[in-house]
């Protein structure tokens, strides 16, 4: 990794972590306070609401940028995550693995065949259970062999 990607990184991760604090937080508004109190020195000039106008569209432009690179690297790790738990479940689908570097045609075709299987899944829970709405607390635990039905009935 080159050294300008490398010191971004570690600004970018240094630069979230401080706008994420109350600190920042409490700074901008001591910022936005000196500002309106300095209003009357300035006789709310136009230059007196450049400054504010100027700095605030700065600040915005740089936290889209910061925000950006944020979301990219907690979305890479996530699905790095999802890929390991795939990879890992004995029973899950292997072509998920990459399902986020498909187009949408193919992702369409996924999303539909899933959105079968939990159609058939939820007719297949009304059919045993008369229709009856269980709750995730633990009332009726799902057995090991009605986890794996709908993946095994795609297959």
């Amino acid at each position: 990794m080159n050294l300008v990607r490398r010191s971004f990184e570690r600004g970018a991760k240094a630069a979230a972590r401080f706008t994420g604090h109350p600190l920042c937080f409490g700074l901008a508004v001591a910022v936005v306070l000196a500002w309106v109190v300095s209003g009357p020195v300035f006789g709310y000039s136009d230059t007196w609401q450049l400054v504010i106008n100027t700095g605030t569209t700065i600040v915005t432009f740089l936290m889209v940028f910061l925000i950006q690179n944020s979301q990219n690297r907690d979305s890479a790790a996530v699905q790095i995550k999802l890929d390991e738990l795939i990879r890992a479940t004995r029973a899950a689908e292997n072509a998920l693995l990459d399902l986020e570097e498909l187009d949408e045609d193919a992702l369409e075709r996924f999303r539909k065949r899933y959105e079968d299987l939990a159609c058939k899944a939820r007719d297949e829970a009304k059919r045993r259970g008369g229709g009856k709405r269980h709750s995730f607390r633990g009332e009726e635990p799902r057995d090991e062999a009605s986890r794996g039905e709908a993946a095994d009935a795609d297959r």
